[in-house]
């Protein structure tokens, strides 16, 4: 399964992160096909640089984005929000 995810790069204290289309069984600073954009979020205000049309493309070809490429996707306009909510990934305390 292809993917568009996060690599990260930069010092310590520091991350900068290439927007990435990888394949899923590779590693996570393994090599990758393409890259759409970059995000710095260390920067006040946050960089945030995807190509919208390269992005589109992608998902058009059918790319799974992790949970954070979709939120910053959303923020530049290449993917709707959409209207169901994910599941969250933690587990919820059980009361007693």
């Amino acid at each position: 399964m292809v993917k568009m995810r996060l690599f990260r790069m930069g010092d310590k204290k520091n991350p900068i992160y290439r927007v990435v289309v990888v394949d899923g069984r590779k590693a996570a600073t393994g090599e990758y096909i393409d890259c759409v954009g970059h995000y710095r979020p260390t920067c006040e205000p946050a960089e945030l640089d995807i190509d919208v049309a390269k992005a589109k493309d992608w998902l058009a070809k059918g790319v799974q984005p992790t949970e954070t490429v979709k939120n910053l996707l959303v923020k530049t306009g290449a993917m709707e929000k959409s209207e169901k909510l994910s599941t969250p990934k933690t587990k919820t305390k059980k009361s007693k």
